[in-house]
């Protein structure tokens, strides 16, 4: 492997911040990638790069991804056209649920922390919620976009009772320890990066405090104005397709667990255990459906609306998600492509020569961030990474629970803040922001976590 393999997250990175165009970024980048992979041929590099994109198309769980990003664009605007956002926030006014900005940064907080169990489901119902309240007290979308991507990853790895969990005790479940479990369990208080992220958002809500880039965007928020409220109506023209789609979530988590079960040939399991083997890509897009139908059958026969007019606002709505529908499916396809050029691999290498054993910990821990951030990919990253520091860990006594927790600690800090990650753009999606705004507002708080966490693990490898 060679150092050239980091250039396409480089090119992605410097044109993202210079040109502020994240699409040029990741489309230039994905260029760069397969013009490498066809051995610095750039014709050939043209080609491919067309050839990778229409790939994102051939994975079932790629074109569902797409898919949803585009219909729940129509729910919003289904939802706020109706007059039911703008009743849900006086609804919520009346009752004395959001009478400071404290109150209602608390909302989304909590519900991140609560909804564990999928993340664009913690994500979507989060942001969905708040954006409107957000508005109401000059908070910016920024700031509500941090919020729900700070709870959904982070608290992913700390609550592990979800799909999560089941992932990383499958992939460390080869090495011998003598409970996988309680390794797992032991990962979740050294898992330094997850929890100050957790406390940063807590800080944020409680002192109504911002700082950094998310400052100026909070100055800029006070003198815009935000976006049409439309005259209240019923709240249930927000409430039922929102309560549709967080059931149908957990009941098509359900379904198609079941599914997995009884085509792998296995006993019916637990509630629980059910779920953590369904189709989190299958389940939301058929939830945010039912939702988009429950949405339009409220609207056509008690709201009286036409047809013709339903169907223009729903157009409307995805047509304002376009511009991140794509930056999803090009941040697909280069990561597709980073896979095939053995980014991540190079990185995992080039930090794992010999080193001091104090000095191990914190630096998977930077291997496992710059990869994450890099790729967009926490899984992605757990599965390089695992392989490499969990033997690590048993020849050189250091504790796997604390190897690990750094592993999953440096996945997260990506997935939290990486402009190409699936679930930084959901969340900008999910608040309704500029995606670039969110990323610069965040990274910030998600560098000062990630150097204290390197601190701390320094601490600890000195302890070993």
């Amino acid at each position: 492997m060679q150092w050239w393999t980091l250039l396409p997250p480089l090119v992605a990175i410097i044109l993202a911040v210079w040109k502020r165009e994240v699409i040029l970024a990741l489309l230039v980048a994905l260029f760069t990638a397969e013009t490498l992979l066809a051995q610095f041929h750039p014709g050939l590099g043209f080609i491919q790069t067309i050839e990778r994109t229409v790939s994102v198309f051939a994975d079932g769980g790629n074109t569902r991804v797409l898919m949803f990003s585009l219909l729940v664009g129509a729910l919003l605007t289904l939802m706020q056209k109706s007059g039911g956002v703008s009743a849900f926030v006086q609804w919520v006014s009346q009752r004395g649920l959001a009478r400071s900005p404290q109150q209602v940064g608390m909302l989304p907080s909590l519900m991140g922390i609560f909804i564990f169990i999928e993340t664009n489901l913690s994500i979507l119902t989060s942001g969905i919620l708040a954006r409107n309240l957000f508005d109401r007290w000059n908070m910016s979308r920024e700031r509500l976009a941090f919020i729900i991507d700070s709870t959904c990853a982070p608290i992913s790895v700390l609550l592990v009772m979800n799909a999560w969990g089941a992932y990383v005790l499958s992939l460390i479940g080869d090495y011998g320890l003598d409970n996988t479990t309680s390794v797992l369990v032991g990962s979740i208080p050294l898992n330094f990066y997850a929890i100050l992220a957790i406390v940063m958002v807590f800080y944020t809500v409680l002192t109504n405090r911002v700082h950094g880039p998310m400052k100026h965007i909070e100055n800029r928020t006070q003198t815009e104005v935000t976006e049409t409220i439309e005259k209240p109506t019923k709240v249930r023209f927000m409430m039922m397709p929102l309560v549709t789609m967080f059931i149908g979530i957990i009941f098509f988590m359900w379904f198609t667990g079941s599914q997995s079960l009884a085509s792998a040939g296995q006993s019916a399991a637990g509630f629980f255990d059910t779920l953590l083997k369904g189709s989190g890509s299958r389940s939301v897009l058929w939830a945010v459906i039912s939702a988009l139908m429950v949405a339009y059958l409220l609207l056509k026969f008690d709201q009286k609306q036409s047809h013709k007019t339903l169907v223009t606002w729903s157009f409307e709505g995805m047509g304002k998600l376009l511009g991140l529908v794509t930056t999803v499916m090009l941040a697909l396809a280069l990561g597709a492509s980073m896979k095939q050029l053995g980014t991540g691999q190079f990185v995992a290498q080039m930090l794992s020569d010999t080193l001091p054993i104090w000095a191990i910990t914190p630096l998977i821990f930077l291997a496992a961030a710059i990869i994450s951030f890099t790729t967009g990919t926490s899984w992605g990253t757990f599965g390089i990474l695992v392989p490499i520091g969990i033997p690590v860990a048993l020849t050189l006594g250091i504790p796997p629970e604390l190897v690990l927790a750094a592993i999953l600690g440096g996945g997260v800090f990506g997935d939290h803040c990486s402009p190409i990650s699936d679930t930084t753009i959901v969340s900008s999606l999910a608040a309704g922001c500029d995606h670039l705004d969110h990323v610069k507002t965040q990274l910030p708080y998600a560098l000062l976590g990630a150097s204290i966490t390197i601190l701390l693990y320094l601490v600890a490898g000195l302890m070993i």
